[in-house]
């Protein structure tokens, strides 16, 4: 369980392929604090900590994950979003994340304001899942407020900090993200099918 609140930003600094599964060693200030089959988020994704160096730490995505996320997407250089699971004696910033991505969206727009930016997405309405206007989403494992929401898309609004210190700086139109739908509609659609039709 994690938060949506950004830990910090991992380097890609290999890739291997093993079957049809891919490993990442991934360069990170957080290596140290780790532990082997400790769960880590990556844009989002809930992964195992397998391997620890002093500075480096690897971690492995089956097809299953690859499929239905922008990991396959990594190349060597490219910036992680990271956050450790969730402790329960500390404030709960950010909202409930499972590290399960829904599917994934594409940037339609990147507009720079005087000290913010904005963000719209677009993703596949035929998958069932929706934002809530002002709801909670989380974008490449950032936990985010959606506004001008519709059917299939929807726009965020990003602060200095947020923008500085995660991936969000390097997502320009036309990329891909990891999306993680509010876990409490998810239920609401469960339970009741009919009313979001």
């Amino acid at each position: 369980m994690f938060t949506g609140i950004i830990e910090s930003v991992g380097e890609v600094r290999q890739i291997e392929l093993q079957g049809t599964n891919l490993t990442f060693t991934i360069a990170s200030p957080l290596a140290p604090e780790l532990k082997v089959d400790q769960s880590l988020s990556h844009n989002g994704v809930c992964l195992t900590v397998t391997d620890i160096t002093a500075d480096t730490y690897k971690v492995t995505a089956i097809q299953e994950t690859l499929s239905k996320t922008n990991l396959g997407k990594l190349t060597i250089g490219s910036k992680v979003n990271l956050e450790r699971c969730m402790q329960l004696n500390g404030r709960f910033d950010g909202h409930i994340v499972q590290g399960h991505v829904d599917q994934t969206g594409i940037c339609t727009q990147v507009q720079e304001l005087d000290g913010s930016w904005l963000f719209d997405f677009e993703y596949e309405a035929t998958s069932g899942n929706f934002t809530v206007e002002k709801g909670s989403i989380c974008v490449n494992g950032v936990s985010l407020t959606a506004f001008n929401s519709t059917n299939n898309t929807f726009r965020v609004a990003i602060i200095p900090y947020t923008f500085t210190h995660t991936n969000f700086h390097e997502i320009k139109k036309g990329d891909t993200v990891n999306l993680e739908f509010d876990i409490i509609g998810k239920y609401l659609m469960r339970m009741l099918p009919d009313r979001f039709k």
